[in-house]
């Protein structure tokens, strides 16, 4: 899975870190939103996952509270790659057992930066991210499927 995982930080860099994301509503159907997202190590089990950084209130975040699994899509050009897990949540309203408030601050500065972010202020990111109940998806991959010629797609 690790090569699959090196296809997506090369996606990830090559279209700002841009995915589609999929999460479960209620009546199963699949809801469908854009997000930066990037690959980092798991904050408590040092596991790779690929996150990204949800606003405070969003439909995504009510659908993974009570469906935890998600999948994303990267692609740049023709090339792409889906990866589909289990997803954990870190923030203000979903502690994440291990981190207290201070890491999980930082958690959503690496988060961002893992999706090709940058920022001059992190103080102002950190205030931001605050007041916007901001939280940290961390997806474990289960699965992962590219295109790409030299894959072994994996499916576990």
């Amino acid at each position: 899975m690790h090569a699959d995982l090196d296809l997506v930080c090369m996606l990830v860099a090559a279209d700002h870190g841009l995915a589609t994301v999929a999460t479960l509503r209620p009546s199963g159907s699949p809801h469908l939103t854009v997000v930066n997202a990037g690959v980092l190590d798991h904050p408590v089990q040092a596991t790779p996952v690929v996150a990204f950084v949800a606003r405070g209130r969003t439909a995504k975040l009510r659908h993974l509270r009570t469906r935890p699994w998600a999948s994303l899509l990267f692609r740049a050009g023709w090339e792409w790659a889906a990866v589909e897990g289990r997803a954990s949540l870190a923030g203000p309203d979903d502690p994440l057992p291990g981190l207290d408030a201070d890491r999980i601050r930082l958690l959503l500065r690496d988060v961002f930066l893992a999706a090709g972010g940058s920022h001059e202020d992190f103080d102002e990111y950190d205030r931001v991210m605050a007041a916007e109940g901001r939280t940290a998806v961390l997806v474990t991959p289960e699965r992962v499927t590219t295109n790409a010629p030299s894959s072994a797609h994996v499916d576990r």
